[in-house]
């Protein structure tokens, strides 16, 4: 079992920049790969971006690529999302998920899913 706890979530003005965190714990070492996802209201989640746990090879949505950066501290556990050049439109819940299969990339077929964290970017 995982457990994944989000932080850094909040209210920015557009054009600005949030980073989130996502701690992971317990059997942290069945991990093999990390991501973000989002849920906007009244529409389905989806990808944003992802991060391999021991190679830290990256992939993004094609609606964040610029303006997002993933990274991972495995020291602590923790993958977070860098987001500049903020949009109304990347107003969302943002869930951190991990998954003991590299090959699941931007399905969400992850196995385990934090909370989530409110971003809402204001215009």
């Amino acid at each position: 079992q995982v457990q994944l706890v989000e932080s850094g979530g909040g209210l920015v003005q557009a054009g600005g920049s949030l980073r989130l965190s996502c701690a992971a714990s317990l059997r942290t070492f069945i991990i093999k790969r990390m991501g973000w996802f989002r849920q906007a209201p009244g529409k389905e989640r989806e990808f944003v971006s992802t991060i391999t746990w021991s190679t830290a090879i990256t992939y993004y949505a094609d609606s964040v690529k610029g303006r997002f950066t993933i990274s991972r501290d495995n020291a602590k556990n923790t993958v977070y999302l860098q987001m500049n050049s903020l949009k109304p439109e990347d107003t969302a819940v943002y869930y951190c998920a991990a998954t003991t299969d590299i090959m699941v990339v931007q399905s969400d077929r992850y196995d385990y899913w934090g909370q989530g964290t409110q971003v809402t970017v204001s215009s």
